[in-house]
């Protein structure tokens, strides 16, 4: 039975995005507790080398949320994956203790970015993955059209057409049991692609990795994001701008 869900964001000087990406987990979290008042769900951020306003929102933004609903992990790694790693063990270890702890196989963890916006059913599709007896479950992301242009919402629309599953990884939507991520050894530090590497590893290991069209997660359509490569990347290079 699944007791906790939990949401990890790795954030590296987001200040402009943050805000908006915690409004959106707030609302999915109200919405899964409407459903399941029995779940703690709890939201962890994880300030990475943050050397602008980012820490000051997160902090107005999660301010009066009991210390194990909202957690913030300050780092100075520069890298994604120590950032998702030190979420996951500050997650693990928010109500590890008490008469309502949760144990390990009865957690998930759902991932997100700083520069994205889950929808109002995140949390709920997440949960119902678990449910459902999933291991990793890989959900969908799309761009921000007001960062394209008509004939980049076009083109982007051509190649996504309604019901098209193309089972990508995406660290803005990723969700995995807790107890299966501690059997891989967790997210590796690496400086990108962490998510890749988590999901070949649970791929190789035989668990059951699920792709989704539900809850799909809009994310920046920047084209120059915080790491050489990942998603902006892609888009810099399927998307240039003149």
């Amino acid at each position: 039975m699944l007791r906790r869900i939990d949401a990890v964001v790795p954030a590296h000087d987001e200040e402009e995005l943050i805000g908006a990406c915690l409004d959106a987990l707030l609302v999915a979290r109200a919405a899964v507790l409407r459903l399941r008042p029995e779940l703690q769900v709890g939201i962890v951020v994880v300030l990475d080398d943050c050397r602008d306003d980012t820490a000051r929102i997160v902090r107005e933004r999660l301010a009066g949320f009991d210390p194990e609903e909202a957690v913030t992990v300050v780092i100075d790694e520069r890298s994604v994956g120590a950032a998702r790693r030190a979420g996951v063990a500050a997650a693990v270890r928010s109500g590890a203790v008490g008469p309502t702890a949760a144990h390990v196989s009865e957690r998930w963890i759902a991932n997100t970015d700083a520069d994205s916006r889950v929808p109002e059913d995140w949390f709920s599709v997440h949960a119902d993955a678990f449910d459902d007896g999933v291991d990793v479950l890989l959900g969908t992301v799309r761009p921000d059209f007001t960062d394209f242009s008509e004939e980049d919402v076009e083109r982007w629309s051509l190649t996504h057409p309604p019901g098209h599953l193309p089972g990508n990884v995406h660290g803005a939507n990723l969700g995995v049991r807790a107890d299966r991520l501690d059997e891989l050894g967790g997210f590796r530090e690496l400086a990108e692609h962490e998510d890749v590497d988590l999901v070949e590893r649970a791929r190789a290991a035989g668990l059951r990795v699920v792709p989704t069209l539900d809850a799909p997660v809009e994310t920046s359509g920047r084209r120059r994001g915080r790491t050489p490569g990942g998603y902006a990347a892609f888009l810099a290079e399927t998307y240039p701008r003149s």
